[in-house]
């Protein structure tokens, strides 16, 4: 009988080569396996045999070990062991070389108090007094062999996913330990995620390497066709017996519902498909977040760049193109070991026609990513989002698309950008932009995936409707955006490229030029005639009018910058703040303070003509003529409108 099973990544070897000397002169007697597992090949009988002949086990747990397939095996099948007697930290114990403890999973064991591996003496006290609490070896749990389905081997394009596996673990089994994880839980988890993003690979994944949790046995079941696959299982006798065999086995089992429908099932018949015993533990796979009181949520985004690049072969431009996608990736690797180049690829990838993932899958796999698709208002949300991709998209992006297509009030575009959105986020075909470039959450912009783009193209059901839209939002939106700024070929400049005016901006711009060229300052104000006050009046109003018009049609205030063009936004502030402000904010005190001094027998505008100021004022007045006749012959640029103004004489 072994006191420790050393499990360690074997890029460690000489790290813990030392720390192996220091348990056996400790008397330890310590089992290292010199020869390893091979990968995807699950745990061998020997390695299988020692543990079972350990008392625990010791994992160094550096940052490499969590990418070594063996490592986790023998880690799992120890942490099991420990989960049979109570307490899965009972039969596991771990040194972290490393500074930080985010690599270790599941959490349970991260606050596993233990010596350094740099304090061999500490270290060799702790695990002779850990084992001295254990009686005998680890018992380890054999597979569950009840069920009806049988878990396949590990498959080798499961990469990547080792925290959200322990997650699942950690949140079936909660219950047990909830002091440990900080909560209790329902035993029901649900894998949600957009199509081939690895929902159903996680499930099988994880039947793999905790089947011996489940001695009752592992069940899948398809949540398309809940009741055949039942029938299918030979568990078709209706609740009560379901419920008597289970009773009759004592003993817990998994219970995976594959696929389950849209949110458009009742949550009722959806929760009526979990596992029909309280020793059952049921997991999930679904697109949708419509049902978020099922259980706990495992969302499943894209791979990392570095296990995006090894599924993919290690092409780094293949793994952006597909954004991490599982499927796509797992589809692109096969080819290239096929023989493919993965330039080629890159090219079918992107051309128009035939998708390459369907022709290298053999099917039409696309049309599963965007089948949940099936309102107008998600299909007109992602119509805008593809047109503005790489982008991310707002619903207001969406809404004013919406208005200028299909000639509808703001309020309706409005609901309709919504409830689009609100429909592709619950089912997963958009994802929120988690920081805005200041390092901001951001919940209102909204990213699509370049693999529904992909499918969206091959399966749009309207592409007259979908060109309309794109159409509108490069001419609707971007002149809501930042401007562009695109290097030009062999040169440091940078060229700023300015979107048309939308059709907001040219009403807009209509708007205030024609209150503009038909004011005072415009206008001429003949020496002796007019008011001085009325003119300041007349141009204080002039700056509510422009800031109600900007509001009406949703469009900020913003200054203009010296290489841009100009733009509605721009010349209102030139209007505003560079023009009529400086004028009044000089004129406007100093005319309060004469017209306070009016004897009250003298009428406003005979007191005014005997001002001493007023000729200057009058000069100034006459010197806004210019700027604002720019301003007005800008905004007829963006309007279109050109109706004549007179030559300053």
């Amino acid at each position: 009988m072994w006191d420790v099973f050393l499990s360690y990544s074997r890029g460690d070897v000489e790290r813990v080569r030392p720390l192996v000397r220091a348990l056996r002169d400790g008397g330890l007697t310590v089992f290292t396996d010199e020869t390893g597992v091979a990968s995807f090949a699950g745990i061998s009988d020997t390695i299988r045999r020692e543990l079972g002949r350990s008392k625990a086990l010791l994992a160094y747990y550096s940052a490499a070990y969590p990418e070594r397939e063996a490592c986790q095996w023998e880690l799992t099948t120890a942490y099991l062991a420990g989960l049979g007697e109570g307490d899965p930290r009972r039969r596991v114990m771990v040194v972290n070389p490393e500074p930080t403890t985010g690599h270790i999973h599941p959490v349970e064991l991260r606050d596993a108090r233990h010596a350094s591996a740099h304090d061999p003496a500490a270290l060799v006290a702790d695990v002779r007094e850990h084992v001295a609490r254990l009686a005998g070896p680890m018992a380890l749990r054999e597979r569950g062999g009840r069920g009806r389905y049988r878990a396949p081997e590990p498959h080798p394009e499961f990469v990547g996913r080792l925290s959200e596996l322990w997650r699942v673990h950690s949140a079936l089994h909660a219950h047990a330990a909830p002091l440990t994880v900080g909560r209790s839980a329902t035993r029901t988890v649900q894998i949600r995620g957009m199509a081939g993003i690895g929902k159903t690979l996680l499930a099988d994944e994880y039947a793999v390497r905790f089947e011996a949790a489940y001695p009752g046995g592992v069940f899948r079941l398809d949540g398309r066709d809940h009741e055949g696959s039942l029938r299918a299982c030979g568990l078709d006798g209706g609740a009560q017996p379901l419920f008597q065999y289970f009773e009759s086995v004592g003993e817990p089992f998994l219970w995976i519902v594959d696929a389950v429908a849209p949110e458009r099932t009742p949550w009722q018949t959806v929760a009526a498909m979990a596992a029909p015993h309280p020793l059952g533990h049921t997991v999930f796979t679904l697109r949708s977040r419509a049902y978020d009181a099922l259980g706990t949520p495992v969302d499943l985004g894209p791979l990392d760049d570095v296990h995006a690049r090894e599924l993919v072969g290690g092409d780094g431009a293949l793994a952006e193109a597909v954004g991490g996608h599982p499927l796509a990736l797992a589809l692109l690797g096969r080819a290239l070991q096929a023989g493919h180049r993965a330039h080629d690829l890159s090219e079918r990838l992107h051309a128009r026609g035939g998708s390459l993932l369907d022709s290298l899958a053999g099917d039409d796999v696309t049309a599963a990513v965007v089948h949940d698709v099936d309102t107008a208002d998600a299909a007109d949300a992602l119509r805008c989002a593809a047109a503005l991709y790489p982008l991310p998209v707002t619903a207001e992006d969406v809404c004013r698309v919406l208005a200028a297509v299909d000639r509808v009030p703001q309020v309706v575009a409005g609901r309709r950008a919504g409830n689009g959105i609100a429909e592709l986020r619950t089912r997963s075909l958009l994802t929120p932009v988690a920081e805005t470039a200041h390092g901001h959450a951001d919940g209102d912009r909204w990213s699509l995936h370049p693999v529904t783009l992909h499918a969206w193209h091959q399966h749009d059901p309207a592409p007259a409707r979908t060109e309309a839209l794109r159409h509108a939002a490069l001419r609707t939106l971007c002149g809501h955006r930042e401007p562009v700024r695109l290097a030009l070929p062999g040169s440091r400049r940078e060229a700023l490229v300015s979107a048309a005016p939308s059709e907001s901006e040219r009403m807009a711009a209509f708007d205030i030029q024609v209150e503009l060229v038909t004011r005072i300052g415009v206008q001429e104000l003949a020496p002796g005639t007019g008011s001085l006050r009325e003119a300041l009046s007349s141009l204080k109003s002039l700056i509510d009018f422009t800031r109600g018009t900007l509001h009406t049609y949703s469009i900020r205030l913003e200054q203009g910058t010296a290489e841009g063009a100009a733009t509605v936004q721009s010349l209102a502030y030139a209007l505003i703040n560079d023009t009529i402000r400086p004028f009044t904010s000089t004129w406007h005190p100093r005319l309060a303070a004469y017209e306070a001094r009016r004897p009250a027998d003298v009428a406003p505008l005979d007191h005014e003509p005997a001002w001493p100021e007023a000729a200057r004022m009058r000069a100034d007045l006459a010197a806004l003529r210019e700027p604002l006749r720019r301003i007005a012959e800008g905004l007829a640029e963006i309007s279109g409108a050109d109706f004549g103004i007179a030559a300053a004489g």
